[in-house]
């Protein structure tokens, strides 16, 4: 048994199965490079065999990644192994996750498969895999209610196959700190080969215990990797969360005596990107990430923090990258200033022509706004009309009217492929009347699930607005997600990049589906 906590990310994989969270290939390789810079030991990079988008999302960022191990999941057979062995091959350091459900319930309901033919096809998929990958890890699905005497057959077996990581999944957060973590002490205790494999916990929180079961499973079964997200990302309500976990290991050394190798600088870089990118806003009162995490509005509080910080703070705000970080550039500056802003940020275009536009569109929004912010300029970035692969449908103009006492009208120009439209309606308000407008003229019957408002910065009035806009249409749901000062404009950009996506047949294939 070691002192050190391997942090293995699934926020491109499990993450993603947040409803509207698919991102494209650009954005998870964007995020697994900040991911690498935030020191994360593994990344479960995707699904390789869920869709040809995803296997070509592994890829790039198996090719990508030089330091941290990249990781790819894969039920139990042969063709979802091969083909993430394909996606993997070009990586430094691979891992292959494989999975099966062991619990009554999944087994029967779900897979129709009796025990004996779950371990069998267990052994034979870690068998399979271990011959191209070294790094195996098994994650027996729904682990926590299985029956334990089961569950320990199937992991020595798999662990004399050659897996060399052990994942208990809590896969439906049903689990208690106490009562989980010895779950897992008493698996280690009765699986006789226990000691050749990583022990591994994979927490979620649909009772609010993700990160307490994750650290039960260290402290108390013995468990050496965790598996979390940036931000508690994850479907239904989210996963153990990843700097709650590392936060509480450094702070509470004391009392779980681990290291972990984070860089906790990169943390708040972290949130914001992926915040940013998926449009799954972070509440303020988030631990470690949120807005208010570090403020304090009681004058006793305040009174305390100025005379000696630590009688409210147990950590160090710019300890997990809390910094001002403003970009000072304005219209004035270069292209070279702003490629090289680009590259300390993490992000990297594919072309020349990509960073020509992102510039354009660096200096139009400095000709509006005195102050450009980091996040300014990843939200920019993130603009499909300034990446590879040009959206549908594309905001032209703009032109809105509203009055007291008089009904708020828009008029909208926007692009649908090579074809230009101009259409106008009334609305309740500006936003409602932009947004009528444009589905006016698309008919896509979709249902609008959320619109949600974010400021990418503080402290000012010309702070650019970041909308977010979730459509649901068919059983897809998407997210479109539009920044610009004008929060009308941010709207229409944000409906249009959501059309955008339901527009698209490219089809996502939920993980452990």
């Amino acid at each position: 048994m070691t002192d050190k906590l391997i942090i293995f990310d699934t926020t491109l994989r499990d993450g993603e199965q947040s409803p509207g969270a698919s991102m494209t290939r650009d954005e998870k390789l964007r995020i697994a490079r900040q991911l690498e810079r935030l020191r994360v030991d593994v990344i479960e990079a995707g699904f390789a065999a869920s869709s040809n988008g995803d296997f070509e999302a592994v890829r790039a960022i198996a090719q990508a990644v030089r330091e941290s191990t990249v990781c790819s999941l894969a039920r139990a057979n042969d063709r979802d192994i091969s083909r993430a062995a394909e996606a993997l091959r070009p990586a430094a350091r691979s891992r292959i996750h494989t999975f099966i459900a062991t619990s009554e319930l999944h087994m029967e309901k779900k897979l129709r498969m009796t025990r004996e033919q779950v371990l069998e096809q267990a052994r034979l998929a870690v068998r399979f895999a271990r011959n191209v990958c070294e790094d195996i890890e098994f994650s027996p699905e729904d682990g926590y209610r299985s029956d334990p005497e089961f569950l320990c057959r199937v992991i020595e077996t798999v662990i004399a196959e050659g897996a060399t990581t052990i994942n208990i999944p809590d896969t439906v957060g049903y689990a208690i700190p106490e009562l989980y973590g010895h779950f897992i002490r008493m698996l280690r205790e009765r699986v006789p080969n226990s000691d050749k494999a990583v022990w591994s916990v994979h927490c979620h929180n649909d009772l609010g215990m993700a990160v307490a079961n994750s650290l039960a499973g260290v402290k108390i079964g013995g468990a050496r990797q965790i598996e979390c997200t940036i931000n508690g990302l994850g479907e239904r309500a989210g996963n153990c969360s990843l700097e709650e976990v590392v936060m509480a290991v450094k702070t509470r050394r004391d009392h779980f005596g681990l290291e972990v190798g984070i860089d906790t600088h990169q943390i708040v870089p972290a949130s914001r990107m992926v915040s940013q990118t998926t449009g799954f806003v972070v509440q303020p009162n988030k631990a470690i990430v949120g807005a208010n995490a570090f403020a304090h509005a009681s004058g006793i509080h305040q009174d305390g923090v100025l005379k000696a910080r630590d009688t409210y703070e147990i950590m160090r705000a710019e300890d997990v990258g809390w910094t001002a970080n403003k970009i000072v550039l304005g219209k004035l500056s270069g292209r070279n200033a702003f490629k090289q802003r680009l590259q300390e940020l993490g992000i990297e275009m594919a072309s020349e022509a990509e960073i020509n536009a992102a510039f354009a569109r660096f200096k139009d929004l400095a000709d509006r706004k005195s102050e450009i912010f980091d996040e300014d300029i990843i939200a920019l970035v993130g603009d499909e009309s300034v990446t590879a692969v040009q959206e549908h449908y594309r905001l032209l103009s703009l032109a809105q009217r509203s009055e007291t006492g008089e009904r708020p009208h828009a008029t909208i120009a926007f692009a649908a492929g090579d074809v230009e439209h101009r259409v106008e309606s009334d609305g309740n308000g500006p936003v409602d009347a932009t947004l009528k407008a444009i589905e006016s003229k698309v008919c896509s019957g979709a249902e609008m699930v959320l619109y949600s408002v974010n400021a990418i910065t503080s402290g000012s009035t010309e702070s650019q607005g970041e909308v977010t806009v979730r459509l649901q249409h068919g059983g897809r749901i998407v997210n479109g997600v539009g920044a610009d000062p004008d929060i009308v404009v941010a709207s229409a950009k944000a409906y249009l990049s959501a059309l955008s996506k339901l527009q698209s047949n490219a089809e996502r294939v939920p993980a452990q589906s």
